[in-house]
């Protein structure tokens, strides 16, 4: 038996955390705190959600960089028309 801090009686209490403080609060005592407090308060514990790291973004060094907006995009290219290889033949 251990006594109440609420009511101060010698009772089977329930150790209860309130605040950061712990008290030994009797089923008696503790019923109508429950029904009052019912649907109120937050949860304690919450979940830690770990974020992945970020991306590093790396540019090849054998690749030109993307032009900026509102500039010209630069066209490489050679021009190979399937034509011109016959025409040599003839």
């Amino acid at each position: 038996m251990i006594i109440c801090d609420l009511c101060g009686e010698a009772n089977v209490c329930l150790q209860k955390e309130i605040e950061g403080k712990e008290y030994d609060v009797c089923t008696e005592c503790w019923n109508p705190i429950v029904q009052k407090l019912r649907g109120k308060g937050r949860v304690k514990e919450r979940e830690t959600v770990f974020l992945p790291p970020p991306r590093v973004i790396t540019e090849r060094e054998d690749e030109e960089p993307n032009p900026l907006p509102g500039e010209q995009p630069k066209i490489w290219g050679a021009v190979d028309t399937p034509n011109q290889k016959d025409r040599t033949l003839a």
